[in-house]
């Protein structure tokens, strides 16, 4: 849009098509292809086949799908909740108990998610708190890795909600909670249904923390396609990473067009 010229543009999308496709499309498309094949030999593959998909969406790829999914969504859930609360009670905080709470929440970002994992394992591994080997670990660490990204999109969009609202409703003999459900909230919807699709997105491609974790009974899937690959059954691994993606992205449209109906109303 700040191109005006026809060679600008035509060089803009230039550039674009010359930085996406090999950054973003192409290592995309290279494991689109290896799910499509038997044999890759060459320059490109062969052996098309549909084969791969088949195990890709039954058995034990579809319990680690499920395994994922409730997983992302319970996370997501947990996260938005103490994200709002946190991002709600810092706006009343002054400066200083303002950035203490920034960087406590910022924290699991600012490390390696492995060490996230590793502080998670060592704190609840002993009574009272025992929940090594339980699915309950899992949905823990992906918790605290992906609040803070929750804590910074409410966070920010307290900012830029207008006061007037709140102070007309409490001028009206509104009640605090009247006015946080009834008005603050409602104006938050969208930026919280955009925190809660990149949290559950964050989730499922979770998978340095989740390895250090995760029991056998409750294997996510980017562990799944991790261990196939490690197996040599890239293939294979390349069909299930497609699954992953494709329902990633069907849940954050589905998120997108909730986001959408919601700014309208």
């Amino acid at each position: 849009m700040l191109v005006h010229s026809r060679t600008g543009k035509w060089a803009t999308w230039a550039l674009f098509f010359a930085l996406f496709l090999p950054l973003f499309a192409l290592p995309l498309l290279v494991i689109l292809a290896a799910s499509l094949s038997t044999n890759w030999s060459g320059a490109f593959p062969s052996g098309p086949t549909t084969e791969h998909y088949a195990s890709a969406v039954r058995g034990e790829s579809l319990q680690a799908l499920t395994t994922s999914l409730i997983t992302a969504v319970t996370a997501s859930v947990l996260a938005l909740a103490i994200g709002t609360w946190a991002a709600l009670a810092a706006a009343s905080l002054k400066k200083r108990g303002k950035r203490v709470l920034d960087a406590l929440f910022m924290l699991p970002v600012a490390v390696p998610s492995v060490v996230v994992g590793l502080a998670v394992l060592v704190a609840f591994s002993q009574p009272p708190m025992l929940l090594n080997g339980t699915r309950w670990i899992v949905i823990l660490a992906h918790t605290v890795l992906v609040t803070a990204f929750a804590y910074q999109s409410v966070s920010a969009a307290i900012l830029r909600l207008d006061p007037m609202y709140e102070q007309a409703a409490a001028s009206l003999g509104a009640r605090p909670s009247y006015v946080l459900w009834r008005v603050k909230l409602p104006l938050l919807l969208p930026s919280l249904n955009a925190a809660a699709g990149l949290c559950f997105a964050l989730s499922m491609g979770e998978l340095s923390a989740t390895m250090m974790l995760y029991p056998p009974d409750w294997m996510p899937l980017p562990v799944l396609i991790f261990t196939a690959t490690d197996r040599g059954s890239l293939f294979t691994g390349s069909a299930v990473a497609v699954v992953l993606m494709a329902t990633t992205l069907l849940v954050l449209l589905a998120v997108s067009r909730i986001r959408t109906k919601a700014s309208y109303h």
